[in-house]
């Protein structure tokens, strides 16, 4: 955690209203400013890829990553996501039995050589989905949650609007080429964040090396697991519309950054390309919890409550990615508003954090209330009412 004492501020109380309002859209910290970082990150030949921190969310080397481009198999990781939420919700089950129909027997491109009317279960799919990337299997689910492909994919395209995937459409479930099948290594990002965030007890389907069915072995295609012991996760995708693309996720230390590559020439450049890049991140950004989610930062005075006291603290872990060796310049300043007035909502934003870098500001967080405070008994308001005029 942040070790430096932090600089308080006490705001009039006309500018409470719009404090508040600010608080609700800072949803996720200010990215560090561009021109404060000189590094250059490794020339890589891709189309578009992406960079990422994952517990800060910092863009640490980007290129292209809001263009829109064919996803391939990558596509697959909307496919776990949905499968992944009915496997939480208890709506699906992996020892549920799967029969598999002539549309998912016949899909083009990688399979794990399914059978029409083999009957298989959603756990073993499951592992051909992400371990082989397998076409056939991607189908027999989409088919087993929801009766038909189409109806699957309109559920994956939810998905992905709800995780702010603006500029992603799906159109099929095993990523093969499909007008208006697009999506971008930001939006991407998104999703494999997601991924991590909501199904961590889920992540090690990705890391699975090799896979065997009906008595044909296959092996992951995602060279990095063998490559890098650090890279634990997640997957890559190939067609000749997309070229050859990866998402790969790697931990070191407490530090896990999450690398997106699309449309590479060849395998070995993909893989390169997400190595270096990892490579460079790790080696030049260091990420630091600065406060825990759910922990006072700092108390103020509440009137006309019955508590004179209101702890503050932020909604959720507090992360920042900077530069190895940066960290001693930063400076944190909590900023309140003033003469906050009960009855007060556990979760009502009513300050911020902000952190500044050489005097610059780099990033901002909403502090919110961390217990309710309701209105005082007649005696209490009186006498706070009576202090407030005498200020």
């Amino acid at each position: 955690m942040l070790n430096k004492p932090f600089e308080e501020i006490v705001i009039s109380k006309r500018y409470t209203a719009w404090i508040a309002a600010l608080l609700v859209a800072l949803l996720a910290p200010l990215a560090v400013s561009a021109k404060n970082i000189e590094l250059r990150p490794p020339e890589v030949s891709g189309k578009a890829w992406l960079l990422i921190d994952y517990h800060s969310g910092q863009v640490l080397a980007a290129h292209n990553s809001e263009i829109a481009l064919p996803p391939a198999s990558l596509t697959k990781l909307a496919v776990a996501y949905v499968l992944f939420q009915r496997l939480r919700d208890g709506k699906v089950h992996l020892a549920d039995t799967v029969t598999v129909s002539a549309h998912a027997a016949q899909a083009q491109g990688t399979s794990m050589f399914l059978r029409t009317g083999e009957k298989i279960s959603v756990e073993e799919l499951l592992r051909g989905l992400l371990a082989v990337s397998a076409n056939d299997a991607a189908i027999a689910l989409a088919e087993h949650v929801a009766d038909t492909e189409t109806a699957f994919v309109a559920q994956m395209n939810a998905v992905a609007q709800n995780l702010g995937m603006t500029r992603t459409h799906f159109v099929t479930a095993n990523g093969l080429p499909a007008p208006g099948h697009t999506t971008t290594a930001r939006d991407l990002a998104r999703l494999s964040t997601a991924l991590l965030r909501d199904f961590p007890e889920n992540y090690t389907w990705f890391s699975i090396k090799e896979f065997a069915h009906n008595g044909i072995r296959q092996y992951n295609r995602n060279a990095l697991l063998w490559r890098d012991p650090t890279v634990d996760g997640f997957k890559t995708g190939q067609t000749r519309e997309a070229g050859y693309c990866i998402i790969a996720s790697a931990k070191r230390d407490a530090m896990r950054l999450i690398v997106v590559v699309l449309g590479e020439a060849n395998e070995n450049a993909r893989v390169v390309s997400a190595q270096q890049l990892l490579n460079y991140g790790f080696h030049h950004y260091e990420t630091r919890l600065l406060y825990n989610a759910h922990t006072p930062l700092t108390k103020i005075r509440i009137w006309m409550g019955n508590s004179a006291e209101l702890s503050l603290g932020p909604t959720h872990d507090l992360y920042l990615t900077l530069p190895r060796g940066w960290y001693d310049r930063i400076q944190a300043h909590v900023t309140v508003a003033r003469n906050q007035v009960a009855p007060v909502r556990i979760g009502q934003p009513i300050g911020s954090i902000s952190i500044d870098l050489d005097q610059t500001r780099i990033a901002e967080y909403p502090l919110v209330a961390l217990q309710d405070v309701a209105e005082g008994n007649v005696f209490q308001r009186a006498l706070d009412f009576v202090r407030l005029r005498l200020q």
